[in-house]
């Protein structure tokens, strides 16, 4: 009797024994996604997910030098198909998670948009640094097919990333910021901001990349491309094709 009970307990813990916590090394402009992603992968998999969240440049440059992750989240398909080649990470794991698309907002103006541009009439134009942030370097694209990046040079406030950039616009420290659009929807911003066109920059398309494969990243990786991910992605903004 004993024996039995002993062996219907670990049967019942059995799931919460395997239950594990991923390493997330995500892009900013995907952490609030990830929030929501994760609710639904912990009630899936019984898996937690702990995101530490910057600029992609950046979390790259963490992982060269050792830094836990098990998977990346890029806002771009560079940061992980180098890091690949340079062997972190498994090159066999490395897919297309969403497209993003980029925005121009304003939390004050009514005229966010390509005549605002050109008009030149404010003081500050907010967007993350192009070096390190996909969607800063979107952004920078977009000026320079406008004809812009001269004139508007000097009116430009960088941030560390995409959400310090939208950061500034909205405590009134830039008159507009170029922003991932999934941003604006998870705050619930439905207005004052200008969807760019995408044949004025790249497409945006972000890569994941299982750095350390883990039973629970892995499985993560899986959930990613499964139709409950898919659902909360399109639901921020986010497109599978470019």
């Amino acid at each position: 009797m004993p024996r039995l009970r002993l062996a219907l307990l670990c049967l019942i813990l059995s799931p919460l024994s395997l239950a594990d916590t991923v390493q997330v090394a995500v892009a900013s402009n995907f952490q609030q996604t990830l929030d929501k992603i994760a609710k639904s992968f912990k009630a899936a998999t019984g898996h937690d997910i702990k995101a530490s969240a910057g600029a992609s440049g950046k979390l790259a440059a963490q992982i060269r030098q050792g830094a836990p992750f098990e998977v990346f989240l890029s806002a771009d398909d560079e940061r992980p198909t180098e890091l690949a080649k340079a062997g972190f990470g498994q090159a066999s794991s490395q897919f297309t998670y969403a497209y993003g698309q980029l925005a121009l907002w304003s939390k004050q103006r009514d005229d966010a948009g390509e005549a605002a541009l050109r008009r030149g009439d404010f003081s500050k134009l907010a967007v993350a640094n192009p070096a390190t942030a996909p969607y800063g370097r979107a952004a920078m694209e977009t000026l320079a097919a406008l004809k812009l990046e001269t004139a508007v040079k000097p009116k430009l406030l960088t941030g560390d990333n995409i959400g310090q950039a939208m950061q500034f616009a909205d405590v009134g420290g830039a008159d507009f910021a170029f922003v991932a659009y999934s941003q604006l929807l998870e705050q619930g911003i439905h207005s004052r901001y200008w969807l760019v066109p995408e044949k004025l920059h790249q497409p945006i398309r972000q890569d994941a990349l299982l750095i350390k494969p883990t039973p629970a990243a892995t499985a993560l990786m899986a959930y990613l491309k499964g139709e409950q991910a898919r659902a909360l992605m399109a639901q921020a903004g986010y497109r599978f094709k470019p």
